[in-house]
């Protein structure tokens, strides 16, 4: 069908029938297959172009808008010589949206002119609509594109206060960490319903902590704000906090700082994207362009977490698109599967086993997946030979990948752990036994058996097991059946579901 509608626009010139012909033009272009279609007859785009000049508004809309779903790349200049001459308002953000799918690099300096122009303009109420469609535009182009420069991350001149996110369950494990600084870089430390909130002004000795999964700033609002007020009561209540002189302070460059918001989960899709575009426009003109919106492209993100009273707090996270932010502590990480342990619940883990490890130790990971909690063991106390173990190949690639990446020497076999052997034995048994699956419980109790068997042949006398798993029954029934391994020590790690951590000595 999409042929007669091209066909059409060819015996039309700016006749009857464009408009609605180039409207289900792009409609039908929606489908991938079609669109490859019409990008092939299009070639060039002349035909389409020519309509930028249509004297129908609605025309040069939607033939911009099809340009740019087209990726039609010579239709860059027509674009934006066309956004430039464009006089009626609801039509200029169709340049920029299709401008935006193209390569833009070479008209940013003016887009960013043009930008800070319509920043300082007080639009009237009937465009005010418009013009933030425009801006919004304006921005996406140029943080998707290169346009705006970067900040970089210049420290702390005054302390300031940090929150280390962890679980209820973990948060002494982190406190304890923060603990073993010296006192100058950590002024006060203390547990906070979301982890840890340290005072500091070094940042980066704390942000080397490994148990903590992420580092936020509180941003202190003069009231409690929750989901009932309005998103631009909420951007000029974030306007007026303590963020814009926290970043001034520990980011240089004068560029205007790309961010997204985040919102509490729960919100309908709908709502959520409503109270985003509302929040970001009124944070915008507050600033005068100075906080740009971007979902992709973002330096920072504006997280909004619940509160027990039903309120929210406003926390700010910076990414490492900011440029000399601490390392990501887990970038080897290049892989996962389901069901993987984070590596900061892998790195708390050998911090509580810490006292049982054994520097040099022969290590095994009966069901390793991606290899998280060996490369941690060895991060914790430096280990000797390491060998990890899956049935899963996928899995068992992607860890030796993550291992390369995290520079670390570890024996991956792809086998079953019920057909291992070794020639020689192991000092420890670091894992995280695997979930009960659709086999059911039978099943599992029969895999903790075969575990707890084939350990007796591995484990040299006065070995330790650090086993992780959501079976506390399983694990107790096998150690009742078993009585060359003593529980020595066991932490809840998750309340919700029961998972913990089990160490074990084997007496041999």
């Amino acid at each position: 069908m999409w042929e007669a509608y091209y066909q059409e626009l060819e015996q039309a010139g700016d006749g009857a029938g464009v408009r609605e012909n180039v409207s289900l033009l792009r409609q039908a272009a929606k489908d991938p297959a079609v669109r490859d279609a019409v990008r092939e007859r299009a070639k060039d785009g002349a035909l389409l172009i020519g309509f930028l000049e249509s004297r129908e508004p609605k025309v040069r809309k939607n033939a911009a808008l099809l340009l740019g779903d087209l990726a039609i790349a010579p239709a860059a200049d027509a674009l934006f010589a066309a956004y430039q001459k464009e006089g009626t308002r609801f039509v200029r953000s169709a340049y920029l949206t299709a401008l935006g799918k193209l390569d833009a690099s070479p008209y940013c300096e003016a887009l960013a002119k043009q930008r800070d122009l319509l920043n300082a303009y007080e639009p009237a109420e009937e465009e005010r609509k418009h013009v933030l469609e425009e801006l919004r535009a304006l921005d996406a182009i140029l943080v998707r594109q290169g346009g705006e420069k970067r900040h970089t991350f210049a420290g702390f001149s005054e302390p300031h206060d940090v929150l280390l996110t962890v679980g209820q369950e973990l948060r002494e494990v982190t406190l304890a960490g923060v603990a073993a600084f010296p006192a100058s870089l950590r002024r006060t430390a203390s547990l906070h319903p979301l982890g840890v909130l340290v005072r500091t002004k070094e940042l980066r000795r704390v942000a080397s902590l490994r148990t903590y999964r992420e580092l936020l700033f509180p941003i202190r609002l003069k009231k409690e704000y929750g989901r009932e007020e309005a998103p631009g009561q909420l951007a000029e209540a974030v306007w007026r906090s303590d963020l814009p002189g926290l970043l001034a302070e520990i980011c240089r460059g004068d560029a205007p700082f790309s961010y997204r918001i985040a919102l509490p989960e729960g919100w309908e899709t709908a709502a959520r994207s409503r109270f985003a575009r509302d929040f970001s426009d009124e944070l915008s003109r507050l600033s005068q362009g100075r906080f740009v919106n971007s979902t992709d492209h973002y330096e920072m993100e504006l997280r909004l977490m619940p509160k027990v009273n039903g309120g929210f707090g406003v926390f700010l996270r910076l990414t490492g698109s900011v440029q000399g932010m601490p390392p990501d502590r887990f970038a080897y990480r290049r892989h996962a599967v389901s069901g993987s342990m984070h590596p900061a619940l892998a790195a708390a883990v050998m911090e509580l086993a810490k006292p049982y490890l054994k520097e040099g130790a022969q290590v095994l990971d009966p069901f390793c997946g991606v290899g998280t909690l060996l490369i941690e063991r060895d991060y914790c106390v430096p280990a000797g030979d390491k060998y990890g173990i899956d049935l899963y190949g996928k899995a068992v690639d992607m860890a030796r990948e993550n291992a390369a990446a995290a520079g670390e020497q570890i024996r991956f076999v792809n086998r079953d752990f019920a057909t291992f052997g070794h020639r020689y034995l192991f000092d420890e048994i670091v894992t995280d036994m695997p979930v009960r699956g659709k086999d059911g419980k039978e099943a599992l109790d029969a895999l903790y058996g075969m575990f707890f068997e084939k350990a007796k042949e591995l484990l040299t006398p006065g070995a330790v097991i650090v086993m992780c798993s959501g079976e506390e029954g399983f694990v107790k029934k096998q150690l009742r059946l078993h009585g060359e391994f003593r529980l020595a020590g066991q932490h809840r790690l998750r309340n919700r579901d029961g998972f913990g951590m089990f160490i074990i000595r084997y007496k041999g």
